[in-house]
C-alpha cells in the first residue's frame, strides 16, 4: 500500500523533503529537518536567495551563515529555483506569503500558483502541507482542489495536510524545534504520514481532528493576541488623555498572581500573522453571515495606531513651536520587533510613509536592517544612518518605534531635541525626562 510504503521512508529518514519558501518559514524548517537527519530541496523563486545559500551566506539574521555552510556541506540540502524538481520530494511543505489585498482581504495567490506549479508535477505517493497562516478552510477549498485537477484523488493518491507555522524571529526560549507542531490531515492517512513527517524535525507532535481545526488553532492564537493588544492600545490612548501612565499601570496589574496576562502597547501590529489574520477570519465569517465585530474592532484599532503616534509627534512639535512639515524626524527601529532584521508589515514603514506625507524630512537607523528592500505596499530606498551625538541633535524629533536592546537611551535622550517614544524604552532613563514624550 502506498501509505506504508511512505511512512516507512518517512521512519527511516530515506524520505526526501521539500520546503517551498526559503524566508523566516522555511529557512528555520530546513535547519530542524537536516538536523533531524532527513534530505532537503529548498524551493524559492528568488535566485540571489539560492545563490547566498550555495555560497553559504544567510540572510536571516538568526539562522548564522556557518549554519548554512554546514547544511550544503553535508549535502542534507540543497536550494534551487528549479520548481521542475517538485518530482523528487516525498513529503513537500509549503512556506508562501499570504497577505492581505488593499480592501484587507485575503489573498490567496501565492497558495494558488504555489498549488498549481505543485500540480504540474504531482506524483503518486506525494504528501502535501500547507504551513502558510491562512483561514478554516483553506486546505480544503483552495489547495485541494487545484491539486485533484490533476485528476490524482487525496488519500488515495497522493496526501494532505495543514500545520501552521509558529516561528517568533528573536526568541531565545524557544525555537523551530521545542515549539509544538500542531498538525491537521485531510484524512486519517494524511494525519499519520504528516506528524511521522514533522516528527523528524520538531519534539512534540499535536494531532488535530482536520485540516480545518488545525487552521483555526492558528488563528484563534494571533486573534487572541492581537484582540488584547488592542485592548491596551486603545487604553493607552484613553490614559494618554486622562494624564496617566499606560505603561505603570500594565506594571501594577502584572503583580496580580491570577487572571490577568500582561499585553503591551505600541506604534501598531507588525510581523506577518498578527496584523493580518484576524481580518482572514473577519472574511471568512461573513461566509457564514456571521459578524465578527469584536474582532473587526481589534483590527481597526491596532490599524489606527500609527496615525496615533504621527499625531502625537505632531501635537508635541507644535508645542515647540515647530511643524511636522519641514521638520527632520529620525525613526529608531524598522523591525517589526526588538533585536531581529525581519520588517514584514512593520508599522515603522506606515510611521515612515505617514511622516513623508505630512512633509517631514525622515530618516531611520536600525542596526539589524542595513537597508530597505522592495515588498509588497513598500519601497523606501533608504538606509539606516549612522547614530552620533552631533546627528541625533540635528533631528527636531527622534521616534522610537522599535526598542532595540543596543540602543543607548540615555545618550540618544541627552542628544536629541525631542524623542517620542512607542515602547517605554527610555523607563530607566535617567536625565532629560522634559524631553521624553510617551506615545
Amino acid at each position: 500500500m502506498a501509505t506504508d510504503k511512505l511512512m516507512e521512508k518517512i521512519r527511516s529518514k530515506e524520505a526526501l523533503v521539500g520546503v517551498i519558501g526559503l524566508g523566516y518559514v522555511g529557512l528555520p524548517l530546513v535547519r530542524e529537518f537536516t538536523r533531524g537527519g532527513a534530505r532537503v530541496i529548498g524551493f524559492d523563486v528568488d535566485q540571489s536567495k539560492v545563490d547566498l545559500l550555495m555560497a553559504g551566506k544567510s540572510y536571516i539574521e538568526h539562522i548564522p551563515s556557518d549554519l548554512i555552510k554546514e547544511m550544503i556541506g553535508s549535502g542534507r540540502f540543497e536550494p534551487t529555483t528549479d520548481f521542475d524538481r517538485l518530482r523528487e520530494p516525498d513529503c513537500i511543505l509549503i512556506c508562501v506569503p499570504t497577505p492581505l489585498t488593499k480592501m484587507r482581504e485575503p489573498d490567496m495567490t501565492y497558495i494558488e500558483k504555489t498549488a498549481d506549479t505543485i500540480a504540474a508535477h504531482l506524483r503518486k505517493g506525494q504528501l502535501i502541507v500547507l504551513e502558510s497562516t491562512t483561514y478554516p478552510g483553506t486546505t480544503r477549498e483552495v489547495l485541494l482542489p487545484l491539486l485533484e485537477k490533476t485528476g490524482l484523488k487525496v488519500g488515495k493518491d497522493f496526501y494532505l495536510g495543514f500545520s501552521p507555522e509558529r516561528e517568533d524571529p528573536g526568541r531565545k526560549d524557544y525555537t523551530t524545534k521545542t515549539i509544538p507542531k500542531v498538525v491537521g490531515g485531510y484524512d486519517k492517512h494524511s494525519l499519520a504520514l504528516a506528524a511521522a513527517c514533522y516528527e523528524i524535525a520538531i519534539d512534540n507532535v499535536v494531532r488535530v481532528s482536520s485540516c480545518e481545526a488545525a487552521e483555526a488553532a492558528k488563528i484563534l492564537e494571533n486573534t487572541y493576541r492581537c484582540v488584547n493588544i488592542a485592548l491596551v492600545n486603545e487604553l493607552k490612548v484613553l490614559f494618554d488623555r486622562m494624564g496617566i501612565d499606560v505603561w505603570e499601570v500594565i506594571r501594577a496589574a502584572s503583580t496580580k498572581p491570577f487572571g490577568f496576562t500582561p499585553f503591551y502597547p505600541g506604534p501598531g501590529l507588525g510581523g506577518h500573522c498578527i496584523p493580518i489574520d484576524p481580518f482572514y477570519l473577519s472574511w471568512k465569517a461573513r461566509q457564514y453571515e456571521m459578524p465578527t465585530r469584536f474582532i473587526e474592532l481589534a483590527g481597526e484599532v491596532n490599524v489606527g495606531m500609527p496615525r496615533f503616534v504621527v499625531g502625537k509627534l505632531m501635537d508635541s512639535l507644535n508645542d515647540r513651536a515647530k511643524a511636522l512639515k519641514g521638520s527632520k524626524v529620525l525613526v529608531l527601529g524598522l523591525a517589526y520587533k526588538k533585536d531581529i532584521d525581519d520588517v514584514r508589515e512593520s508599522p515603522s514603514l506606515e510611521l515612515i510613509k505617514l511622516l513623508k506625507e505630512k512633509g517631514a524630512k525622515v530618516d531611520y537607523n536600525d542596526p539589524h536592517v542595513p537597508r530597505t528592500h522592495k515588498m509588497r505596499e513598500y519601497d523606501l530606498k533608504m538606509t539606516s544612518k549612522k547614530l552620533s551625538a552631533k546627528m541625533l541633535a540635528g533631528y527636531d524629533a527622534v521616534l522610537i518605534s522599535t526598542d532595540h536592546a543596543s540602543y543607548d537611551y540615555q545618550f540618544i535622550v541627552d542628544n536629541a531635541q525631542l524623542v517620542l517614544d512607542t515602547r517605554n524604552a527610555t523607563n530607566g532613563v535617567k536625565r532629560g525626562a522634559k524631553k521624553i514624550i510617551k506615545a
